[in-house]
């Protein structure tokens, strides 16, 4: 059994040994080791801090832009819709101005069949007349002298104006 239990003065050796090179990693690597977990640890607590800010930032710019294309799709309807009340305003403009051409095109019209009518009325009148005045001469049997002739086309215009 010896074999297994060290021998008292290997343990004393063992200890100072121990307590030695436990006194020197404390005080010689322990600080370094521990100022680096320190800095380390608060590189790691900046690092949190600016990530933190970082998305605090970025949800106030998302929420800015929302507002923004918000705004901007009410700026958009109202540009839309200004453009239809532009669009219907030219429409009836345009519809008033094509009516209101038709109107006197209808108009001109009128009087040209009016005047057209007139001039045939008078052309019929002088024909008539004239046909008038040579039966008349006919059945007479005599030619009729100028005043005589001016009286009957009178006479035949009046009966014609009349007919009307």
């Amino acid at each position: 059994m010896e074999a297994i239990l060290p021998k008292g003065p290997e343990v004393i050796v063992s200890l100072i040994s121990f307590l030695v090179l436990f006194v020197v990693l404390w005080k010689f690597a322990l600080p370094p080791i521990t100022n680096m977990l320190d800095k380390r640890s608060e590189t790691i607590r900046e690092s949190l801090e600016k990530a933190e800010e970082t998305r605090v930032e970025a949800e106030r710019l998302f929420e800015e832009y929302k507002q923004q294309m918000a705004e901007a799709r009410g700026e958009a309807a109202k540009v839309i819709e200004q453009g239809r009340k532009v669009a219907g305003a030219m429409k009836d403009d345009i519809v008033a101005k094509a009516n209101e051409e038709a109107a006197n095109v209808i108009a001109k019209a009128k009087e040209t069949i009016e005047a057209e009518k007139k001039a045939a009325m008078a052309e019929l009148q002088r024909s008539v007349a004239d046909l008038s005045v040579a039966v008349a001469g006919r059945l007479i049997g005599a030619e009729l002298s100028a005043a005589d002739h001016e009286k009957l086309i009178s006479q035949a215009i009046e009966e014609v104006g009349s007919l009307k």
